[in-house]
C-alpha cells in the first residue's frame, strides 16, 4: 500500500466517533479470544489424557520462536517507519514487521485447533482474516506482512500436527 492509501483509510477511521476505539478493541478482543480458546483446548486435551496435546503445545511454541528470530534478523521496516505517519495503534517498535507475528500466531493456533475441533479452528481462521485486515488498516503492517504471517502459520500448524499424526 502507498502512504496515501494508509492515510486515506486511517483518516476515515479517525473521523468516525468510535473508529479508533473500535479498531483497537477489536484487535485486542480477537487476540484474547484466541488465547482463551487455545488454553481451553490445551486444558481439555490434558483432562482427556490425549497425547495430541504435545504437538498442540509444541507446534505453536517452536514456530513462534522461529518466526521471532527470523523477524529480528530480517528487520523489515513498518509502514509508519517508511512513510512517517502515526499509526492508529501507538507503537514504537522499529522494524520486525515481516511477517506479522500477531497474524502468524492466530493462524498457527487456528490450524492446530482445526486438527482437534474443526469448527472452532475455522472460526479462528475467519477471525484471523479480520485481525490481518485490522493490522494493516492500523498502519502497523503491510499487506504482505500479514499474508506471510497467515501462510507461515497455516504451514507450520499443518507440518507440526501432521508429523505427529502420521
Amino acid at each position: 500500500m502507498t502512504k496515501e492509501q494508509y492515510l486515506r483509510i486511517m483518516g476515515w477511521i479517525r473521523e468516525k466517533k468510535y473508529g479508533i476505539s473500535w479498531i483497537k478493541w477489536s484487535g485486542k478482543g480477537i487476540t484474547y479470544l484466541t488465547a482463551f480458546v487455545y488454553f481451553a483446548g490445551m486444558i481439555w486435551l490434558v483432562w482427556q489424557r490425549d497425547l495430541r496435546v504435545i504437538p498442540f503445545v509444541v507446534t505453536p511454541a517452536v514456530s513462534f520462536v522461529c518466526v521471532s528470530i527470523f523477524r529480528a534478523r530480517y528487520g523489515a521496516k513498518r509502514p509508519y517507519e517508511i512513510y512517517g505517519f502515526e499509526p492508529l495503534l501507538p507503537k514504537d517498535t522499529q522494524a520486525k514487521s515481516f511477517p506479522s507475528r500477531h497474524v502468524f500466531s492466530i493462524f498457527v493456533i487456528a490450524t492446530v485447533i482445526c486438527f482437534i475441533l474443526p469448527v472452532a479452528g475455522v472460526g479462528l481462521l475467519l477471525l484471523g482474516m479480520v485481525l490481518a485486515v485490522l493490522r494493516v488498516v492500523m498502519g502497523v503492517h503491510f499487506p504482505g506482512d500479514v499474508l506471510a504471517g497467515a501462510v507461515i502459520g497455516i504451514v507450520s500448524g499443518c507440518i507440526g500436527m501432521g508429523i505427529w499424526l502420521l
